[in-house]
């Protein structure tokens, strides 16, 4: 039986194409109401930003140009968007529908003017993985068929003219659904994918290493694809699979801690909870380490779209080798939900659904709205449910901070191809969600950064440059957000730093103020890479600028 109680009965007439969605959406919106009464909804603001990007995003990257980057599977025939003039259509033996392919699997989105520029991708790269390097250059690694081996990057540029390469190099193993993290000395490590239980190191640092935990984890009843990977301050790596954690030493290969188990469903694909490693602060010399998985589905969901997704949250201080895992219960179900953190120190978890699983039409009941979590409150006392969308974004859906502080929220597939047909069809809409620090009756306590440095070496002191219209109640946080590769309810690289920051010292002008900060010491705490710099005053973030640390 469908949860939501609002059915639509036979009433003998016929309606056109657009009354059926448009009737769609407002049973969707009326039926996410109805599932989060619980907890009053209190803001934020959805925006449409481009009616058709040519292609249903399933990985998705913000880069240092304030470009996003969306990429999809490459061998299911044609998308919705032509390659551009002058572009040789793909001609590729090993696509499923066509070899010869004049459509753009990948396009360079602009926020601003809502403009898409298409890119041109050849090997396959569904379920595939990424992140940023030190000169901001994304590494992508992994796919399915001819890209199951492949490594590609992408170098931001800003004239449109940047696009995709693929690499002579190869992986040593096969990876479809891993995880990459990158490195202090700016390598990164990619663990696991469909069958393969190692990790090995971009570029390579020798043989694939096998690692126990993701075998041991994946069986006939579980799979553990795309495992929660999380750079420690202390350098060792944290890896998640389903229920079960470990700490690893990727420079001697060995597992230094086994965590205890979080008990309930499982966390990974395709029961699809997410994961991040919440705020590391300058305040405690980053030395503590908290891990977050929130929500999940029981296996028995997977080909059953009606079966309860998980409720609850998981967090564990890694940096404490008593600790063991506490629980929190979200405001509703989710699964497929993306863990977005906001430079108000909260973490948003958006898209996904209340029921079912990961897997081509194996999910329903949509979690139209978002869930702000604030780490800081009491036990019981951090959920805040948050305006919903009319959009249901399920499988192959993605969420990514954008520098003026709004989420970027694009994708959702939940089926083979492209498919427009109900009940979900393939989403080729992207949205911007604005959370309630965006709301326009927050702009007097708004700072505004006017000058940072573009780039900073470890443990540098610098200073920001802030115009704020009222007087800061206190002091001015200084924080830095990494630009992670979103895909599966996981984004990979996803970091927050909250800077040590002396007080604010006041201008002549009256509205104007100083910073004086200190970048984090050691790359082990800040990879090298580009960060998005926000100014914090009060609970209300400035738009960020880029910096360039390492």
């Amino acid at each position: 039986m469908n949860a939501c109680p609002i059915q639509v009965l036979n009433s003998g007439f016929v309606m056109t194409a657009g009354w059926k969605t448009s009737v769609k959406i407002l049973l969707l919106f009326l039926c996410s109401s109805l599932r989060t009464l619980q907890v009053q909804a209190q803001g934020g603001s959805w925006e449409l930003l481009v009616e058709n990007a040519g292609i249903a995003s399933m990985h998705t990257m913000v880069t240092h140009y304030g470009t996003a980057v969306f990429l999809d599977r490459t061998n299911i025939g044609p998308s919705q968007i032509n390659l551009a003039p002058g572009t040789a259509c793909r001609q590729n033996p090993a696509d499923q529908v066509s070899t010869n392919d004049c459509t753009a699997h990948s396009v360079e989105f602009t926020p601003g003017p809502n403009t898409i520029r298409p890119l041109f991708i050849f090997t396959d790269t569904w379920c595939s993985s990424g992140q940023f390097g030190p000169d901001g250059t994304m590494t992508q690694t992994g796919g399915d068929s001819d890209g199951l081996m492949k490594i590609r990057t992408f170098k931001p540029c800003g004239d449109g003219t940047c696009d995709w390469v693929e690499t002579t190099t190869e992986l040593q193993d096969g990876r479809w659904y891993a995880s990459n993290q990158v490195l202090p000395d700016g390598s990164q490590m990619v663990v696991g994918g469909r069958g393969i239980f190692t990790y090995e190191f971009v570029p390579s640092k020798g043989a694939p290493v096998p690692l126990p935990l993701l075998q041991q984890t994946n069986d006939d009843h579980n799979d553990n694809y795309y495992p929660f990977v999380h750079l420690l301050p202390t350098g060792d790596v944290f890896i998640f699979a389903n229920t079960d954690s470990v700490i690893v030493n990727y420079k001697t290969n060995t597992v230094v801690r086994t965590l205890p188990r979080l008990e309930g469903t499982p966390r990974n694909y395709p029961s699809a909870g997410s994961s991040v490693l919440l705020p590391l602060t300058a305040a405690d010399g980053y030395k503590k380490s908290e891990c977050l998985v929130c929500g999940g589905a029981q296996f028995s969901g997977f080909g059953n779209p009606q079966v309860p997704a998980a409720n609850d949250c998981g967090r564990i201080d890694v940096s404490d080798p008593a600790s063991t895992w506490v629980k929190e219960t979200m405001p509703f179900a989710r699964t497929m939900g993306d863990m977005v953190m906001l430079p108000n120190l909260h973490t948003l978890i958006i898209n996904g659904a209340q029921s079912g699983s990961q897997g081509w039409g194996f999910a329903d009941n949509p979690a139209l709205s978002p869930v702000e979590y604030d780490p800081s409150a009491a036990a019981g006392a951090g959920f805040t449910t948050m305006n919903p969308t009319t959009i249901p974004r399920m499988y192959h859906s993605t969420a990514n901070l954008l520098p003026d502080g709004r989420v970027l929220v694009a994708g959702s597939n939940t089926h083979q191809y492209y498919t427009f047909t109900e009940p979900y069809p393939t989403e080729l809409r992207v949205e911007a969600f604005s959370p309630e620090y965006l709301n326009a009756a927050n702009d007097g306590q708004r700072p505004k950064i006017t000058a940072a440095p573009a780039s900073v070496g470890y443990g540098e002191t610098f200073t920001v440059t802030v115009t704020i219209p009222n007087a800061p109640a206190g002091n001015i946080d200084i924080l830095m957000n990494s630009a992670p590769f979103s895909t599966h309810s996981y984004s990979q690289g996803q970091r927050q730093l909250n800077l040590a920051a002396t007080a604010p010292v006041a201008g002549a002008d009256g509205t104007s103020y100083t910073i004086t900060a200190t970048s984090p010491p050691t790359a082990e705490i800040a990879p090298p890479s580009y960060y998005m710099l926000f100014a914090l005053n009060g609970g209300i973030p400035s738009s960020a600028v880029w910096t360039r640390i390492g």
